[in-house]
């Protein structure tokens, strides 16, 4: 049957779009609701909050570090089988979560969860840049505000689960839950077919690139290494405010304090949860669409620099309650964005064919940052303190943010001087002409 731009309406991108941003709207559990478990395992298990934290770790370097194999196989066979078994892979880890007696339980589901959702991740991302090449920093942004955001609206269900029925019923009615929904959504994921996307505007200040890079090109580009650098900067201080946020709160008194914000009166560490993941999808799509307006260089100067502003102001007034809850929000409105701009940018400056491959690579940066979710404990409790962790992630923030203008600006465009093509003979200067006509 075929499928040509003429066959399709236009709004069936959107239809593609909606999909993507289903699957990531169920997996994103998996990353923003660990925090919720981790102090009641601790309690119910007698396991360190260290030790609970390792499966977080492995659980980041399973999504991240496998995906440019996993990405090489979506390029090739398509999003929906590869989607569908992802979900099966991410139902199953929770549900063992839900029986594990165990730290070695704990950590393989980890593992099977880990590569299900960098599956899931890795397909829905892909498929909306190689749907969207005249929005691309818009469509990657609205598909990842649903990892980011997706939490949001069960934030209260499963603490509230939690809280009634234990945290293993809670693994399990949601595990069950999130994997039937990717699986059922991954049936109609399909990738574009030539003819079926527009072109780029010519308006757009997101410059595309002249050609297709493979894979190992982009391993051979130096560019590529500065960029990957950046994501680990910024993305590690984003993973240990997901991961560490609920003991974070527990740590300075504010957890269970209610706070009234617009009306709304709930306990600090919830209201923040809540709020976290609304802003944390949020920023997705709109410093995404901003890219495309200023350019993703100049997006990432300001977005970082704000980030890392967030983050001191949090570490000076985390022991008050409302700002605690107003303040992390903040940060995770200035973090989340880099799950579009990165893949946005990636797909600009190595082009779309290879697109889901190429961002895979980079992708595992997050893994490289989750590495240091431990460590974070660590220095925590071998100072007493949070603030040796946030001014760690501040500077890093702010040095990402001056690398973004000083040097990935200035890369990218000696690789785009490179791919002009020569002159051809009747574009040669004027003289050179008049010096040929001379000569004959």
């Amino acid at each position: 049957m075929d499928q040509s731009a003429g066959a399709r309406p236009h709004g069936f991108r959107w239809l593609q779009l909606a999909l993507g941003v289903t699957c990531m709207v169920m997996i994103a559990n998996l990353q923003y609701g660990w925090t919720l478990f981790v102090t009641p395992m601790e309690q119910a298990q007698g396991w360190s909050r260290r030790d609970i934290q390792v499966a977080f770790t492995i659980f980041i370097l399973m999504q991240t570090w496998l995906v440019p194999i996993e990405g090489w196989l979506i390029d090739r066979f398509g999003p929906a089988v590869s989607v569908g078994l992802g979900g099966l892979m991410v139902g199953c880890a929770w549900v063992a979560n839900s029986f594990a007696g165990s730290l070695l339980v704990l950590y393989l589901a980890a593992a099977v969860g880990g590569v299900g959702a960098g599956v899931v991740y890795s397909a829905s991302v892909g498929n909306a840049l190689k749907w969207f090449p005249d929005k691309r920093g818009l469509a990657a942004g609205i598909v990842a505000g649903g990892f980011g955001g997706g939490s949001a609206l069960t934030v209260i269900p499963i603490a509230n689960a939690i809280a009634d029925h234990g945290y293993q019923a809670a693994f399990l009615w949601f595990g069950l839950g999130q994997g039937l929904i990717v699986i059922a959504a991954a049936v109609f994921l399909r990738a574009p077919k030539p003819g079926e996307t527009p072109a780029p505007s010519a308006a757009t200040q997101a410059k595309q690139s002249a050609r297709d890079y493979t894979p190992g090109e982009v391993a051979r580009s130096p560019l590529f290494w500065v960029l990957y650098a950046m994501f680990v900067m910024v993305c590690a201080g984003g993973l240990m405010a997901v991961a560490q946020l609920a003991p974070m709160a527990r740590d300075y008194g504010v957890a269970n304090v209610p706070v009234n914000v617009l009306g709304l009166t709930l306990p600090a560490l919830q209201f923040a949860l809540s709020i976290d993941r609304v802003l944390n999808g949020i920023t997705r799509p709109f410093f995404g669409w901003v890219s495309g307006h200023i350019g993703r260089e100049n997006t990432m100067f300001i977005a970082f620099g704000l980030e890392g502003v967030g983050i001191w102001l949090l570490a000076t007034f985390a022991q008050d309650p409302v700002l605690f809850v107003v303040l992390s929000g903040f940060v995770f409105f200035a973090w989340g964005e880099i799950y579009s701009l990165f893949p946005s940018l990636c797909t600009d400056i190595y082009g779309r064919k290879y697109a889901t491959a190429n961002y895979g690579m980079m992708y595992t940066a997050k893994g490289t940052a989750a590495l240091l979710v431990p460590f974070s404990s660590w220095l925590q409790e071998a100072t007493g303190s949070w603030n040796g962790v946030f001014y760690v992630v501040v500077a890093a923030n702010l040095a990402a943010s001056f690398m973004a203008v000083a040097l990935v600006k200035p890369m990218r465009a000696r690789m785009a001087r490179r791919q002009l093509p020569p002159p051809a003979e009747n574009e040669l200067p004027h003289a050179a002409v008049i010096a040929g006509e001379a000569l004959r």
